[in-house]
Parts: structure tokens; sequence; C-alpha cells
């Protein structure tokens, strides 16, 4: 059946699945199907031009069509696939990584290496050298939940 379709449609029929692939883009979007569509497209604008050679069977032109879809997706992952923007928020969903560089005061002593400490409205477990409260301390790394602070009320 979808031999005899391609058969009726002739070139036309690259270009109806070309489209049918950048609307399925638009209703499930995921940047993968346009580039898809597009190798379809381009598969189509060849087969109106070599449609009656001897040479364009369909065997040709869904391997160059697979050949242009991994070609279009490559490409379009290496250049749109990254975020070129500097944004004005690069912490927005690293909380943890935004609090490093800061200073606090422990409000709780650091025994064996092991305590916690309050920013903001938060508490945050933190690893370092043991300090008694009320040490004034630097977030110099943070891992998942855990921080680690270093002193600045150096002896």
């Amino acid at each position: 059946m979808l031999q005899r379709l391609a058969t009726e449609l002739g070139p036309w029929s690259w270009w109806i699945a070309g489209f049918i692939l950048l609307a399925a883009e638009l209703v499930a979007p995921g940047v993968f199907l346009i580039w898809i569509g597009i190798a379809a497209l381009v598969i189509g604008a060849l087969s109106l031009l070599f449609w009656d050679a001897a040479f364009w069977a369909w065997q040709l032109q869904l391997v160059l069509f697979a050949t242009l879809s991994i070609a279009f997706a490559l490409l379009g992952r290496k250049y749109f696939g990254k975020n070129r923007e500097a944004s004005d928020e690069p912490f927005l969903n690293q909380r943890e990584a935004s609090l490093v560089g800061r200073t606090a005061t422990l409000q709780e002593p650091v025994v064996e290496g092991r305590g916690r400490i309050r920013l903001d409205d938060t508490w945050w477990s933190v690893n370092g050298e043991d300090m008694p409260a009320g040490t004034r301390v630097r977030i110099s790394a943070a891992r998942g939940r855990t921080l680690t602070i270093e002193s600045l009320d150096r002896p």
C-alpha cells in the first residue's frame, strides 16, 4: 500500500512525509523530528529533479534519507544544542553552588569535622576543621546538601 501510494504521488511523497514530520515536531516538541523532516524535504527536492532518472531508485532515496537525517540531527545538535546566551542567574537551579564564597558565622560548633550552619532560612550540613560557635567561616565548596567550610578567624 505504501509503495503504491509513493508511486502514485511520485516525488511529492517525500514532501508530504517532510511536512508531516515538521507538524509532528509542533505537536511533540523536542527539536528532533525537525531534522528528519528537513531531510525528507531535501530528498523531495532531489526527487523533483531526478525522479525519472534510472539511478534514482527507492533504495538510494532511503539511504540518502537516513544519511541526511543523521547528518542534520548531528549538525543541529552541534549548532543549536548549546545555550550560548549567558544567564543573569547561572546558579538558578543549583542553590548549593550559589553559596560557594559566602561568609557566615557559626551558630553551632563543628565537632569531629561535621556540623551545621544556618544560611538565610536553611540549615546546612558542613564539613571542615573543628571550630567553636561564633567563628566566621567561608564556604569553599558544595557537594549535594553538604558544604565545606574554612575559618576566616585564623589565630
